[in-house]
């Protein structure tokens, strides 16, 4: 008899990822709008380079700041403004983020932050847009476009914080923006892939 409770516990832990995904929804028309601001805990750049057509090497840049101005009626009126501390880029090798942040690469001592903000938004489907905007970094800015992905919106189960929740892709020639450092060697083309959370504003 005494084994029930705990099962019906365990019952309860298992039911719970699905009850809190049930928060979250996709159709538009049912999600809220307004001014967000990035959640610095649930986002992250990561970034693939190829490395001597050997492999492929991935690192992050975990700490970002941002705001979002969301219309689901009108998602092409909304606006995103992020950014980038790419002093603190992470690859798990302190040796490679050293040399990264030098004169040789990012020069983070001249400049230690990059940001994008939005130009121009294009919905492509229910769920998917093209976000292009300009990304300043190394010192120069360029126009950007991001492949986009809206994961969901809904009350945060846990903060009761309004949530939405996006993915992207971009692609980038570091050496369009001066970081150019071993090309074609270490590769010249590199994959972003972008997750991040948005809370309302109170």
């Amino acid at each position: 008899m005494k084994r029930i409770p705990a099962l019906m516990l365990a019952a309860a832990l298992l039911a719970a990822p699905a009850t809190a995904l049930a928060q979250a929804t996709t159709d538009l028309s049912k999600v809220e709008g307004g001014h967000f601001t990035l959640d610095k805990s649930h986002a992250k750049v990561v970034f693939a380079i190829t490395h001597f057509g050997f492999s492929t090497y991935y690192g992050a840049f975990p700490d970002l700041e941002g705001t979002l101005d969301f219309d689901p009626k009108a998602p092409a009126k909304s606006k995103l403004d992020v950014t980038i501390n790419v002093k603190g880029l992470a690859t798990a090798n302190p040796k490679l983020d050293e040399h990264l942040n030098s004169p040789d690469f990012f020069d983070t001592a001249k400049f230690p932050t990059a940001t994008f903000k939005t130009t121009k938004i294009e919905v492509t489907g229910a769920t998917t847009g093209k976000i292009t905007g300009d990304l300043t970094l190394h010192g120069v800015t360029k126009p950007v476009t991001l492949d986009a992905s809206f994961h969901g919106g809904g009350s945060n189960p846990m903060t009761k914080a309004y949530v939405v929740g996006f993915d992207a892709k971009a692609q980038v020639k570091r050496s369009e923006f001066g970081v150019d450092k071993y090309v074609p060697y270490v590769g010249d083309e590199v994959e972003l892939l972008i997750s991040g959370e948005f809370d309302r504003a109170q």
